[in-house]
């Protein structure tokens, strides 16, 4: 019982490790987001066009009219909300005339195209979510009591125990998996629109596409990141669970 137990902290602490490497890749990936999108803010626009009129504009130009372009406290808290239908800017987008606001701008009115035209990737990342939001909240607690009930449940017979919460730990945590990569194409198809748009419609210079293409580059890789990351998660969880079942 003992020589379990202590396998299973050390399982633990196994995935805890996994966990720090994670973020501390995180910490590095969104501190170069957060240095790219200070240099590049004052990188500023010849049109003179804020954030919110980038927005608009990308809007007007793509036959949009029933989206709303709203001011949202934080840093980098940028979204776009399909339920209301807003692009949502934060305080240094919305008002901001350089080339980090027009890509952050853009991006988001990205998702909007998306939403308008029914890109199917967006639709699925949709459907999920409801899905997602219950596992996230669940899982980590399923998990650490799945490898508490094969410690308490362990024998001769069974050394591993009973692999069933844990088992249903590694589909949530597959969900959410699956909710990351599907992510990625969403994300980088919204700053494939927003580039275009922003080239095509000669909204910023060739300098200026410069920082656009940077900024929305690390951006991006935010995303990659959280993807890799939790798919070693998962891998991690699913090994000691496969494990379990050979012994």
């Amino acid at each position: 019982m003992l020589k379990n137990l202590t396998q299973n902290i050390e399982e633990i602490m196994g995935y805890y490790i996994i966990i720090i490497i994670s973020m501390l890749v995180s910490w590095y990936v969104s501190s170069k987001l957060k240095s790219k999108f200070e240099y590049y803010s004052n990188v500023h626009l010849r049109n003179g066009l804020s954030g919110k009129e980038v927005a608009e504009k990308m809007l007007r130009d793509n036959g949009i009219n029933d989206v709303q372009v709203i001011s949202v406290p934080g840093q980098l808290t940028d979204h776009y909300n399909p339920a209301d239908k807003t692009v949502n800017l934060s305080e240094g987008v919305y008002m901001q005339r350089n080339a980090a606001a027009a890509a952050v701008a853009a991006h988001e009115c990205g998702h909007a195209v998306q939403h308008a035209v029914g890109y199917s990737m967006l639709q699925l990342r949709s459907k999920l979510v409801p899905v997602v939001q219950i596992s996230s909240n669940l899982m980590q607690f399923v998990l650490i009591a799945g490898i508490g009930i094969m410690a308490a449940t362990a024998s001769e017979q069974n050394p591993r125990g009973n692999t069933l919460v844990l088992a249903i730990g590694v589909i949530m945590f597959a969900a959410t998996t699956l909710f990351a990569f599907i992510t990625l194409p969403v994300e980088y198809d919204a700053s494939n629109r927003a580039m275009k748009w922003l080239k095509d419609t000669g909204t910023v210079t060739a300098e200026e596409f410069v920082g656009v293409k940077d900024s929305l580059t690390w951006a991006a890789r935010t995303y990659v990141v959280a993807a890799i990351g939790s798919l070693a998660q998962l891998l991690y969880w699913a090994s000691l669970l496969l494990g379990s079942r050979r012994n």
